[in-house]
């Protein structure tokens, strides 16, 4: 989950709302300029972080704070690798280009850590074979293939930078990452709260995407039990953003 912290508490954002809101911002993409199969490419964005199921994880720091997903610790990744041979599976009843995307996302999340753990490296080992192999019956290039997971790594950061309050001050520009055409975007947020992308790579002069989060009024919890059915019946904030070309 995504954790920022409120002068009251804790706003919490689940990672498929994460997801949900990449793949709201990859259907505003210029329909000329669109990756191949570009529905299930959506579907591929809007799963990707299937695998986290927060409700099932240590959800607390030592302190007692909700845990961001960036302080996984290595006991975490390990515990994780059943997740992820399972996302790896689910994502095929999908389609197989939904799976070659999914399966491209777990290895370049995964394989810097090759090495680590026996059971990391099989399943790694499989996706390369899986990714090959879908190529070859879906008769695509693999050029096609890295320009479509590059647009969804693009959606994906961008979300990320959204969720996790990222956007500078003072009207000034932040990289998001290449897109599939190779080209650098940068996001800006203006002094009036309206956010916009150069080069415009949107479809629309102005729109708005949005997600839900979770308000926590309580700093500390003592055990994820205590945080997980906090979370349950913690009231839920609209976030909006709207998107205008400059």
């Amino acid at each position: 989950m995504i954790v920022n912290s409120t002068p009251n508490g804790w706003e919490i954002i689940y990672h498929r709302a994460h997801a949900l809101l990449a793949a709201q911002l990859a259907g505003q993409w210029q329909r000329k300029d669109a990756p191949p199969r570009l529905y299930e490419t959506l579907a591929a964005i809007s799963h990707h972080d299937d695998l986290e199921k927060e409700w099932e994880e240590d959800l607390v720091t030592e302190a007692g704070a909700p845990k961001d997903f960036t302080l996984a610790t290595k006991k975490d990744a390990k515990i994780g690798i059943g997740k992820v041979a399972e996302l790896a599976k689910n994502a095929r009843y999908r389609g197989r280009w939904v799976a070659l995307l999914i399966s491209m996302h777990i290895s370049r999340l995964n394989e810097p850590s090759r090495g680590t753990f026996p059971e990391l490296d099989k399943i790694l080992d499989e996706q390369l074979q899986n990714q090959q192999q879908w190529r070859k019956e879906l008769g695509i290039k693999k050029e096609e293939v890295d320009a479509a997971y590059a647009f969804m790594q693009w959606c994906d950061r961008l979300s990320l930078i959204l969720c996790q309050q990222e956007l500078p001050e003072d009207e000034r520009f932040l990289e998001i990452s290449k897109g599939p055409d190779g080209q650098r975007y940068d996001i800006m947020q203006r002094s009036d709260r309206l956010v916009t992308v150069k080069p415009w790579p949107f479809q629309e002069k102005q729109f708005t995407v949005n997600i839900e989060a979770c308000e926590l009024f309580q700093t500390e919890f003592k055990s994820s039990a205590e945080l997980s059915q906090a979370l349950q019946s913690a009231p839920v904030k609209v976030l909006e953003w709207t998107f205008v070309k400059s």
